[in-house]
């Protein structure tokens, strides 16, 4: 599947329980407008990570995750009542105006600060030492599955810098500093770096 990293909406958690499947934890999201013509077998992703609709009843759907996905991604410490951002899976003739996210999340990051600007919210991000490599000024990264550009980037810190529209349509508006976020970094970079380290 690939996504854009353009946000479609928020849903909202409704349950997170434990699968009584192979899988290891089960959660009902209420979709709201999101949910028209999907069916079961869809790809979503949820705040950037690619998930499958196994059920479906109007609006709210069922996703499973399974023990890579619990672990590497911050889907983990969700609860009932959370707001997570939406996108529906690319189709052939969709408009790309983000960035080629492939909804494989690398990791995890922690929210370090948040600052309010005249017409911007700025926010900085500590990400894991392993993806700092991937991570370049100016470039650009998925945050919570949200197309962002780095403003800036010291060690292991990243800034990004958010207008007031970014705030309204994504869950960013109600992420405080502690809180855990999805991380996937710009692929181009990770092909990039693979083949020059590719010894001939």
């Amino acid at each position: 599947m690939l996504f854009t990293g353009i946000i479609q909406g928020i849903g909202r958690v409704q349950s997170i329980s434990p699968s009584d499947r192979r899988s290891v934890l089960c959660m009902d999201i209420d979709l709201g407008g999101c949910a028209e013509g999907l069916e079961q077998g869809h790809s979503v992703a949820i705040n950037g990570v690619c998930l499958t609709v196994v059920d479906i009843h109007d609006t709210r759907c069922t996703f499973e995750m399974i023990q890579e996905t619990v672990q590497t991604t911050g889907l983990r410490s969700l609860k009932a009542g959370d707001s997570v951002n939406i996108e529906r899976s690319l189709r052939v003739g969709d408009k790309i105006e983000g960035h080629f996210v492939l909804g494989h999340v690398d990791g995890t990051g922690v929210i370090d600060e948040i600052q309010e600007r005249p017409g911007e919210v700025s926010i900085k991000i500590r990400v894991p030492e392993t993806l700092s490599k991937y991570i370049v000024k100016k470039g650009s990264i998925a945050i919570d599955g949200t197309s962002l550009t780095i403003t800036d980037i010291q060690d292991n810190m990243i800034q990004i810098s958010l207008i007031p529209h970014t705030m309204e349509v994504t869950n960013f508006g109600t992420r405080q500093a502690g809180d855990i976020i999805n991380i996937e970094t710009d692929i181009l970079g990770k092909y990039v770096l693979k083949e020059d380290n590719i010894q001939v």
